[in-house]
């Protein structure tokens, strides 16, 4: 969640309902256990949570007791009561939380949130107090409880967590809840989650034999089955495309290069925790690469440019390897090798705003092909703050190259919010985030502006005046990753990828062993017609082998019998359900061929 996205949530009424929901749990589990210590409560994304020290483990059990009691207290309309006081007076409220000591410490001395983190301004002491319970809390919160209805709100789980985040602090029991403003809100959700959980990429990863993980190969490494090389390649092929009709070259670079190389780009010593550690060979240091930028310019740099060779846009699907610390991988979507969608784009400033837009237009022209209605573009700037620690020390290019990518996406009409302090260190970017149809939230990929590496580089172009000018650099990379673009298909379609996309696009199902020859003619004639095609002519039964293709989401399933082969004919069953009896193969054929063609998304 952005910053932007985050202040104006903390401003909202549902902000606060969670928030109150938060204390009322509180309430609920110290009643149940008067020893218990309380340590911090804040709403988040989706909900709410509370982190506990307490003298057993809770379980499900527990849960729907808080729950029950919560309502009751609810009821109470119990009017959420602020107090400022002084640090004297919050130390005696809380003598016997020890947690609560702390961030009172904190607040007194150096004005720290209850993570440990330097606050702006250093903060009044407050406390709420609800009923019987009382919270040092800077809120803020509904007026009462009763504005928390009892039919909007949901215990959801219970996870270890460290105090403060902190794997040397003491372990917390946290308990995570969800609260919404009405009961429909909240069925709504729960469905959501319902949903989210049958998409797993993960899950359906597993099912469909897209991927796979291995221990004895490592963490975050995955392993692509066939089916997850085919989804790959046409990917791969679909970039390609739309790439040479935009008028971009493809390249090829190392998985290695020499340490001199990170450390002329400026990626040494800054990004040196999320690299592979080097290794060491005849006295040279070498890592594997984690990004294919320095690569790109070297390529660029290779031969005198002039004004007429820009735009040159360099593409390559190239793999890449980040260092992810173990707790942050998940699935496909954090991994420590990447197969990325990278293009970098050198351009003369009069070129900028065209080249730009055209990059948010390839954006806008893959979401309309993947049925993508929901998305946000982000103007992520830097913040003066961070000048020469975070961010490329050069606070007048900042401030231009932002107002480029302002006035081009107002240009080119594409709506964009800002955020301020999530820029790259070399430049401003657009950050594109993305909804399934079930509505979760993915990252998908960015367009990035970068002022600093071509200087770096010392690239240069000879401008129409005959002198040497250095050219702006476009990083982009609209597919995202193999692996976050995979794992987000996965779920956005359910598994139920449109027919180009699907690793296989027909099953051939004989109803008796004396239609298996046919069958497996019929598959080749397919594999002839480039539709991936396979015929099951195992001894199962027929309603057997359909239920083994559903279960694959196949999307088109030809069964044939005796009435078929004799009139050289196949029965249609789709994956939606329709089904269409005796039709003839060339048919079928060109049908199939028509929506793999167009990359249609309808069967």
């Amino acid at each position: 969640m952005s910053q932007q996205v985050q202040e104006k949530y903390e401003e909202s009424n549902l902000y606060k309902i969670r928030h109150s929901a938060a204390h009322v749990m509180a309430q609920a589990v110290m009643e149940m256990f008067p020893d218990g210590k309380i340590t911090i409560g804040p709403p988040v994304g989706d909900g709410f949570y509370y982190d506990f020290d307490l003298p057993r483990n809770l379980t499900p059990e527990d849960l729907e007791a808080i729950e029950k009691r919560m309502r009751q207290i609810v009821q109470g309309k119990h009017e959420f009561k602020k107090t400022v006081i002084s640090a004297e007076e919050a130390k005696k409220i809380f003598a016997n939380q020890p947690y609560k000591l702390e961030l009172i410490e904190g607040l007194e001395k150096g004005g720290l949130d209850e993570y440990g983190n330097p606050l702006k301004e250093k903060p009044e002491i407050s406390i709420y107090q609800q009923d019987t319970f009382v919270d040092l809390c800077r809120g803020p919160h509904v007026a009462n409880t009763k504005e928390i209805k009892q039919d909007a709100f949901k215990l959801m789980s219970i996870a270890g967590a460290y105090w403060r985040g902190d794997e040397n602090n003491k372990m917390l029991q946290r308990v995570y809840g969800t609260a919404w403003e009405n009961k429909k809100q909240l069925e709504e959700y729960l469905h959501q989650l319902e949903e989210a959980k049958k998409r797993d990429h993960r899950k359906l990863g597993r099912e469909l034999e897209i991927f796979t993980f291995d221990e004895e190969v490592g963490p975050g490494l995955p392993l692509w089955l066939p089916n997850g090389a085919v989804m790959i390649e046409e990917l791969e092929k679909l970039a390609k495309e739309m790439e040479e009709k935009a008028g971009y070259v493809r390249v090829r670079t190392p998985i290695v290069s020499k340490e001199e190389l990170f450390l002329h780009s400026g990626h040494l010593p800054y990004y040196a925790e999320s690299m592979y550690p080097a290794m060491e060979i005849e006295g040279v240091k070498y890592y594997v690469k984690p990004m294919n930028c320095p690569m790109h310019h070297k390529i660029f740099g290779s031969k005198q440019r002039s004004y007429r060779d820009l735009p040159l846009r360099l593409a390559e699907y190239g793999t890449c390897y980040r260092y992810e610390k173990s707790g942050e991988l998940f699935g496909l979507m954090r991994v420590r090798s990447m197969q990325m969608n990278d293009a970098h784009i050198y351009v003369r400033e009069d070129q900028f705003e065209q080249e730009f837009l055209r990059v948010v237009d390839l954006y806008l022209k893959y979401f309309e092909l993947f049925g993508i209605e929901k998305y946000v573009m982000r103007l992520s700037l830097h913040s003066k703050a961070g000048l020469g620690k975070k961010y490329v020390d050069n606070e007048r290019l900042w401030l231009k190259t932002e107002d480029m990518v302002r006035h081009a996406m107002n240009n080119g009409n594409v709506p964009y919010v800002e955020a301020e302090d999530e820029a790259a260190f070399y430049g401003p970017k657009i950050d594109v985030q993305i909804w399934s149809v079930i509505g979760r939230e993915f990252s998908l990929a960015t367009n990035q502006v970068d002022f600093a590496q071509p200087a770096r580089f010392d690239l240069k172009y000879i401008n129409k005046d005959g002198q040497e000018e250095a050219p702006l650099c476009i990083h982009r990379a609209p597919l995202s990753t193999h692996e976050r673009m995979i794992g987000f298909l996965l779920e956005h379609f359910g598994g139920n990828f449109p027919v180009w996309l699907s690793p296989e696009q027909v099953r051939v199902i004989s109803i008796t062993d004396n239609q298996n020859e046919y069958a497996e003619n019929i598959a080749q004639q397919l594999r002839e017609n480039g539709i991936r095609a396979h015929a099951d002519v195992s001894a199962q039964r027929m309603n057997a082998k359909i239920r083994s293709a559903q279960l694959m989401k196949v999307p088109y399933m030809l069964v044939v019998g005796e009435n078929e082969m004799k009139a050289e004919q196949v029965s249609l069953r789709v994956r939606d359900g329709s089904q269409q009896n005796n039709i003839p193969l060339g048919e079928f054929v060109a049908r199939a061929k028509d929506r793999i063609a167009r990359r249609a998304k309808e069967l």
